[in-house]
């Protein structure tokens, strides 16, 4: 059933707030660093209330919906909140509270320069994350798309050394290139179909289009496809890695808060909302979008295998979880569908704790690769054992919450009758098992090649966000009802 549109400027609030904390950040400067940093809390909390305020509402069937203005009929500048993108601004706002007192312990700890900056282009991306979970049609979704790439380039780039501006330009090529090249594109010619680039549940392509112009409508949904390329779907993948050179807490920011998140969300949203169920199956488009999330999924997990560096294994682990949600959007059932969207929760809250354990050992014991990782949880035993738990969420393991909707990939690979799929799926876990499980196992039962350990120490200041998001992801596994319940709102 089609939500009841409400008016409300709470979506519209909900993006302002932190776009008015980075405003507070940049004014605030280096030389007043608790006010500076207090901002980016409260800014944070804030999002947290406007975007929780708007649950009620979702969960009795009405939409909270706000335009600002019209460009042409059926191109609105405007926002619309269902339970899809309620439970993605959810979970990033959430994230972006532990993110940031994270960000405090790191920056400080490691006596990083354009701290102002940092803050300021943090604050942003959070802001343009929330814009593109409330837009309510494809115009307003790829403005806010656009920018959260722009506000991130600053903190890619942020340690200004020759390898971080060459990742940085690498991944406003790719990023801006890919929107430029294959989104307008396809914009455009889904406009002049339909008629209006507004999100409906089902899809907004009639039937005598797909019926008359099957071939260029395939087309656009592979444009779209390929063109979101912050879902990271190969070939369109290697921008990630190369952004592995910004700070940690950036890096979780890219892998779990908002950039990548902000693809698969993008890609699923097209998926069910401007082509539909039926439209994609009709076409055929849907085996397109399983063989390729089939090759990233197993192609990104060896190429894991070969990384000693733990940040570029974990780019790399994030690049084959991501499309465990295309896969799942692609398999037109309702449990994969449902096991696609749940996965965006519970790969954040699994994969935002990873990067800042690799963030605490470089702090703590200035480690960065996993063969230096010997006898660690011993000095590090916090740190450590979020480790461990975020690790058995993401090769789906229970009770951690990556079991849940890896549970209902599953069952959706069956209820569309495709067993090799459910092959990719259960290979997968095993690559992913194979890639995390050495870490753990170096830091429990491998005694340190050398004494350097024994002066490492924890800072709190990191260690409590990580150890947070580690029991967010078993209370999402053990109970899994408010995360499935938003999810479903979306399942045809």
């Amino acid at each position: 059933m089609e939500p009841v549109a409400v008016f409300s400027i709470t979506p519209l609030l909900a993006i302002l707030v932190s776009a008015v904390g980075a405003l507070l950040i940049a004014g605030t400067g280096e030389r007043r660093a608790n006010l500076r940093e207090f901002w980016s809390v409260a800014a944070g909390v804030l999002q947290v209330a406007c975007v929780a305020s708007m649950i009620p509402d979702v969960q009795a069937g009405r939409a909270p919906q706000f335009v600002l203005f019209r460009i042409l009929p059926g191109i609105e500048f405007a926002f619309r909140v269902d339970g899809f993108g309620l439970l993605f601004a959810l979970g990033a706002s959430v994230l972006w509270i532990a993110t940031s007192f994270y960000s405090i312990g790191y920056m400080r700890s490691l006596g990083e320069h354009a701290q102002t900056r940092y803050f300021t282009c943090f604050a942003l991306a959070l802001s343009a994350t929330m814009g593109v979970a409330f837009s309510a049609n494809l115009f307003t979704l790829f403005l806010f798309y656009e920018g959260l790439t722009l506000a991130t380039y600053p903190l890619v780039a942020h340690k200004e050394t020759g390898e971080a501006k060459a990742g940085a330009r690498k991944y406003i090529i790719y990023l801006l290139g890919a929107a430029k090249l294959l989104l307008v594109p396809a914009i455009i010619l889904i406009y002049n179909v339909a008629g209006t680039l507004d999100f409906r549940s089902g899809g907004i392509l009639p039937a005598s289009a797909l019926a008359a112009q099957p071939t260029l409508l395939y087309v656009v949904f592979a444009l779209f496809l390929f063109g979101f390329a912050k879902n990271a779907v190969m070939p369109m993948h290697s921008w990630l890695p190369a952004a592995m050179v910004a700070p940690t807490p950036v890096s979780a920011l890219l892998h779990a808060v908002a950039v990548v998140k902000t693809g698969v969300f993008s890609t699923v949203r097209v998926f069910l909302f401007v082509f539909g169920v039926e439209a994609i199956r009709h076409l055929g488009a849907d085996k397109l979008a399983l063989v390729v999330a089939s090759v990233t999924i197993l192609g990104a997990s060896l190429l894991a295998l070969g990384q000693d560096n733990l940040k570029a294994r974990l780019a790399f682990s994030t690049i084959s979880q991501l499309s465990y949600i295309v896969l799942g959007a692609a398999l037109l059932t309702p449990s994969g569908i449902l096991g696609g969207i749940a996965h965006i929760t519970n790969h954040a809250v699994s994969k935002i704790t990873l990067f800042l354990c690799a963030g605490s050992i470089y702090a703590s014991a200035h480690k960065t690769d996993v063969s230096q990782t010997s006898g660690l949880a011993r000095q590090m035993p916090w740190t450590m054992a979020a480790f461990a738990i975020a690790s058995l969420s993401l090769v789906g393991i229970p009770p951690a919450s990556g079991f849940v909707s890896k549970w209902y990939l599953a069952i959706g690979t069956l209820q569309r009758g495709n067993p090799w799929l459910l092959g990719v799926l259960l290979t997968s876990s095993l690559l992913n098992a194979a890639y995390l499980g050495p870490v753990v196992y170096k830091a429990y039962f491998e005694e340190a090649a050398e004494s350097g350990h024994s002066e490492v120490r924890e800072i709190p200041w990191m260690v409590i966000p990580l150890f947070v998001t580690a029991l967010a992801s078993l209370v999402l596994g053990i109970y899994p009802n408010p995360v499935l319940t938003l999810a479903g709102k979306v399942v045809p």
